[in-house]
This record gives C-alpha cells, sequence and structure tokens, in this order.
C-alpha cells in the first residue's frame, strides 16, 4: 500500500486529535479512505464508524499526511528536510479516538463504482 499509518496522536482532544500518515510512494491520496472501528476480542469489528475520503491531492514519497478531527481547512507545509505535511480535517464535532480499543483502518480504492437511485 503506497500509504502506511504511522500514529494515532493526542486520542480524545477535541482540538489536538489527529491521525498520521507517511507515504510510501507517490501516489494520489484520493485513492485512500480512512475509517475508524473497533476491536472485537482479537480481530477488528466488522461495524465501520466515522468514514474519511481524502481528496484528490498528489503527494510523494515522504511527505507525512495529517488528518484532524476538527474542523479546518486543508493545507500543507514543507518541512525543513524538503517533504510536506499535508494537513486535512474531518470536520467533526466529536472525537473518534476515544476509547482504548478503537482503531484504524485505512482503504486503498483506486476503483470504484456509483448508482444513483
Amino acid at each position: 500500500m503506497d500509504l502506511s499509518i504511522r500514529a494515532i496522536r493526542d486520542a480524545g482532544s477535541k482540538e489536538l486529535e489527529r491521525i498520521v500518515l507517511r507515504v510510501r510512494e507517490d501516489c494520489n491520496v484520493g485513492d485512500f479512505l480512512i475509517m475508524d472501528t473497533t476491536y472485537n476480542g482479537a480481530h477488528i469489528s466488522n461495524k465501520l464508524r466515522h468514514t474519511y475520503w481524502f481528496p484528490d491531492k498528489d503527494v510523494r514519497k515522504g511527505d507525512l499526511i495529517i488528518l484532524y478531527t476538527k474542523e479546518g481547512k486543508i493545507s500543507e507545509k514543507v518541512n525543513l528536510s524538503g517533504y510536506t505535511s499535508h494537513f486535512f480535517y474531518w470536520n467533526l464535532k466529536e472525537t473518534v479516538w476515544n476509547k482504548d480499543e478503537d482503531c484504524a483502518v485505512l482503504f486503498s480504492i483506486s476503483e470504484y463504482e456509483t448508482k444513483e437511485r
């Protein structure tokens, strides 16, 4: 997978809570969804709760993707290393990562189909 989950930071803090991803290969972040779920014993639950589908944006190997739970506007910052940190916002009113058994699931979805009702 072209992205990997590095960490969930400041879980339970409305202003600081975020998930950090590392770009492993050049890609378009719009090909990825992230969801939260819980562990059901030793396995993750199939009850997916909050979903965030990243907007289309080309990112480079070594870049960071930071998804804040709070409201905000998409931005980016070039780091001293020369890589870019890309900031995204879930625009939720409450925290997501607030229980010990919560976990993040990252999906690669380069193909999908839709159908209007």
